[in-house]
Order: structure tokens, then C-alpha cells, then sequence
């Protein structure tokens, strides 16, 4: 499998101010990961193109997209409470987005199976009128929308710690994109109830799946395998999106979920399933801790490129197996009442 990996140093020239927990060495411990994940020639390097205005008017309006461009080229500020910029933030974010886009464009040229984009600033909180929790420009949001112009069925899978309020917005009310969240219960940002589900034409096309601190890897695989996997069966998605967020690790400093490094493999494995090779895109988001943003990209790497659990060369000293017994299967189950009492199960 060619896994084509999409990074910029503009990403570095982001700064979200002292002591900020999104911090440009998240970077270099996702790069670290992807050297560790030991998948050789598998990997492809490419480099982003910034997203042009007219995708990322496709969710943000120019106003808001003049705004944050005005405030970086005049030598940054606060955007909201949590959410800093830097006269390097707008370059970043419209690289960020940019990556999905020149990664999908790759694949369809049937240059890659899969892709992973080591971006940041992150995206998932953005709406798209509001910038927060870290996040400017709502990265996967602008390359599902640009997918689904195209006439593809698109599913974003996200199993950041955080619910992705933002990309949630985007799409709550449109048919062509299910959006499935994984996520701590309750947490920032305090959205991502069980009973929010899309409205409309986009009833039944968003599924979130809020857990309780402690949840395990376990919690984790049996929703997929008894909600997401038979809503995505109906869905009939044409692409899978994977949010990845690695802050649901349990040494994260922000969260409170119970999962390992060997957790992810799994899961990413599971989503990657649903669609064929060549329609597959990892995007970054969160994920506060270094040494598990480096063990979790090594081990999504190696799904992407196909060769987990085939022998491949690990580390000395990665040991983090999957997790089990942890809290969250009354959670998974009343998620699946929900949606039985709806008819969509």
C-alpha cells in the first residue's frame, strides 16, 4: 500500500502563545511516529498546496476568512478564548486545509491508497462562522464539502477526545455526509449528545457516541462493530475521513478517556474498511502528549500502510497493547436504543 504523507514547515510558524498545549513540537512528535511506524518505501512524501478561496468559501464566508487573514498579516491576536494567532496562523491553516484537498487530488490520480496529513493548526471545532478550541479553518469540513460537490458519499470518522462541534454545524442538515463522533462525556465543548442526530434532509447523518472517562479500547471497538458499522452499511460511503485525534490516549493532560497506542490501529482499521483503497484520508487533530501522539501515529502509519500485524519491525519498548475493561458499555447501549427507536438500526 502507498501511504502518500502530506506535512509543511509553515505548520511549524504557527503560535498559539506560551505554554499553549497546541504547540509546534506536536509536530515533530507526529514526524518521529511516522519514522518509527518503520513502513519504508510505503510512504510517499507530497507537499500541501494552500486551499484556494473558493474551497474554503465552500464552509467558511469570506468575512470570516478576511477577518482572521487581516488580524495575522497585522501581527496576530486572540480569535476567542482559547484560540491565539500568529502573523504565520493564516498561511498555516490554509496549508492545513489545502493538505486533504492536494492528497485527495493525489489519490485520484491513482497515486496513493491512502494519505495521512500531518497538519496543524487543527480544525474540528470551527464552524463556519466561529473559530475555537484551537481550531481556524474547519480542515476536513473543507475537503468533505469539496468531495461531496464532486457527487461522492462522504464519511468523517472522528475519535478525537473532544466532540467536533464544528464539523458536527457544518453538516447537520446535509445528506451527503455522515459524520460519526467519538468522544469523552461530559467535556469541552459541551456538545454531541446522543439525541443529535442531523436535522432535515440530514436526519440520521450525524452519529455521535459520547463516552464516559475511563472508556477503553473495548467500549471503543464494540460500537463500531454494533452502530457505526451497520450505519455506515446504510450510509454506502464513496470516501472515509479520519479526524485523528490522539488526545483520547490515556496520558493525555486534557482528557479523561482510557486509551492506548494499540487501540488506534484497530479502530483506524475499522473505518479504513468501509471504503476501497485510494478513497482513504488521515487528518490530524488533537493530542497534548508527545510520546502518545508518537506511539498513535506509528501505529495509524502502519494501518494506512498495511503492513500492522504482518511482522513489521516495532521499536524496542512499544508495548502499548489495546485496553480492555474500562467503563462505557451502558453508554454504547443506549446510543444503539436511540437509534433503533429512530429506525436506523
Amino acid at each position: 500500500m502507498t501511504v502518500l504523507f502530506a506535512t509543511h514547515s509553515a505548520y511549524l510558524e504557527h503560535l498559539a502563545g506560551p505554554r499553549h498545549p497546541e504547540r509546534p513540537e506536536r509536530l515533530d512528535a507526529v514526524l518521529e511516529g511516522v519514522r518509527r511506524a518503520d513502513v519504508g518505501d510505503a510512504i510517499s512524501p507530497i507537499e500541501p498546496h494552500a486551499a484556494e478561496r473558493s474551497d474554503l468559501e465552500r464552509v467558511h464566508p469570506a468575512w470570516y476568512l478576511e477577518r482572521m487573514e487581516t488580524m495575522c498579516e497585522e501581527g496576530g491576536g486572540r480569535l476567542d478564548r482559547d484560540t491565539y494567532a500568529s502573523p504565520g496562523s493564516f498561511r498555516a491553516a490554509t496549508l492545513a486545509a489545502g493538505a486533504g484537498l492536494t492528497a485527495v487530488e493525489t489519490m485520484k490520480a491513482g497515486r496513493g491508497d491512502a494519505a495521512f496529513c500531518a497538519v496543524r493548526p487543527p480544525g474540528h471545532h470551527a464552524s463556519g462562522t466561529e473559530s475555537m478550541g484551537f481550531c481556524m479553518i474547519s480542515n476536513v469540513a473543507v475537503v468533505a464539502a469539496s468531495l461531496a460537490d464532486q457527487g461522492e458519499r462522504v464519511m468523517i470518522f472522528d475519535y478525537d477526545a473532544h466532540h467536533g462541534n464544528g464539523t458536527q454545524a457544518v453538516f447537520y442538515d446535509d445528506p451527503r455526509v455522515l459524520f460519526v463522533s467519538y468522544h469523552q462525556w461530559p467535556l469541552y465543548p459541551g456538545t454531541g449528545a446522543v439525541g443529535e442526530t442531523g436535522s432535515g434532509r440530514g436526519a440520521g447523518t450525524t452519529l455521535n457516541i459520547p463516552l464516559p472517562p475511563g472508556a477503553t479500547g473495548d467500549v471503543y471497538m464494540r460500537a463500531f462493530d454494533e452502530i457505526v458499522a451497520p450505519v455506515a452499511d446504510r450510509f454506502a460511503p464513496t470516501w472515509v475521513i479520519v479526524s485523528a485525534g490522539f488526545d483520547a490516549h490515556r496520558d493525555d493532560p486534557l482528557t479523561e478517556l482510557g486509551l492506548a497506542a494499540g487501540d488506534y490501529g484497530p479502530l483506524t482499521a475499522r473505518a479504513l474498511s468501509l471504503v476501497p483503497a485510494g478513497r482513504r484520508l488521515v487528518m490530524l487533530e488533537g493530542g497534548y502528549d508527545l510520546d502518545a501522539l508518537t506511539n498513535c501515529s506509528a501505529e495509524v502509519m502502519r494501518e494506512l500502510a498495511g503492513v500492522s500485524g504482518n511482522g513489521a519491525r516495532r521499536p524496542a519498548g512499544d508495548v502499548e497493547g489495546p485496553t480492555s475493561q474500562g467503563p462505557g458499555s451502558d453508554a454504547v447501549s443506549a446510543v444503539t436504543r436511540h437509534w433503533q427507536q429512530q429506525g436506523w438500526l
